[in-house]
């Protein structure tokens, strides 16, 4: 008797894995205090809210500009709020466990073949949203700059250094979510293509003159089923034989 010289895992491996395996439960609080977050930013988003309803309709304090921004914050806000929610589905799901709301009519379409990759190139353009609104709010402020520099009391706001630097970041950002981009499709072209096998011709469809017909009738050629019994009304009878059989005198191709 022979024995095989490989070897399964023993208990101590297997229950070794199974609490690495395991481990990965650690994150799950995480993401809870993600979704804490996102309520903070929920109520955040009504204080601001009610700010600017207070300060424009009721005591009509905010000029059109001022209004512009506070909107660019509740913007802001929301595409925040969009990226916590995000990291929140997309990470569990990659990470830690499947989320089964198969069917379900509310399910994210990009949550069913959600991965690494698709996650990193979401959350770097969420992230470069997040930066365009931060950038044109800046080009409103920009607009009130006296000397270089804006300012709130003592305060300096923006500065000419300052803005070239956000546009420069802003820069980096695209850059980066292009190269992820990137990185992702060529991942995806790397996967090498499986060769399909050539499909076989049908076989060709003969009519035999007679064949069931007794001595009178041609013989069907070695390999030919009978496709039907039924002899027509000229006497033929239709059969199948395997491509590149040699066709006996009477016979005729049916296309």
């Amino acid at each position: 008797m022979e024995r095989s010289g490989a070897r399964g895992p023993g208990a101590a491996s297997r229950t070794l894995a199974g609490f690495i395996f395991a481990s990965r439960w650690l994150q799950a609080p995480l993401y809870l205090g993600l979704i804490i977050a996102q309520a903070v930013y929920v109520v955040l988003f009504f204080v601001e809210l009610w700010h600017l309803i207070e300060k424009s309709v009721i005591k009509g304090k905010f000029t059109e500009t001022e209004v512009m921004l506070s909107v660019l914050a509740l913007i802001d806000i929301v595409m925040i709020a969009n990226l916590l929610i995000m990291v929140i589905i997309g990470g569990y799901e990659t990470f830690v466990s499947k989320i089964r709301v198969d069917g379900h009519h509310d399910e994210p379409d990009w949550l069913s073949h959600v991965n690494a990759n698709l996650l990193k190139v979401k959350l770097a353009i969420s992230i470069i949203s997040i930066s365009s609104i931060h950038l044109l709010k800046t080009f409103i402020e920009v607009g009130r700059m006296d000397g270089g520099v804006v300012k709130n009391g003592k305060n300096i706001i923006y500065s000419n250094d300052g803005v070239m630097w956000e546009v420069i970041i802003h820069l980096a950002f695209i850059v980066s979510a292009l190269a992820l981009a990137w990185i992702d499709k060529m991942s995806h072209h790397a996967e090498p293509a499986k060769a399909h096998a050539p499909v076989p011709p049908p076989a060709p469809v003969l009519a035999y003159a007679g064949a069931p017909a007794g001595p009178a009738g041609a013989a069907a050629p070695a390999g030919a089923v009978v496709a039907s019994d039924a002899v027509d009304a000229d006497g033929y009878v239709t059969v199948r034989v395997p491509a590149g059989t040699v066709l006996p005198e009477g016979a005729q191709r049916i296309d």
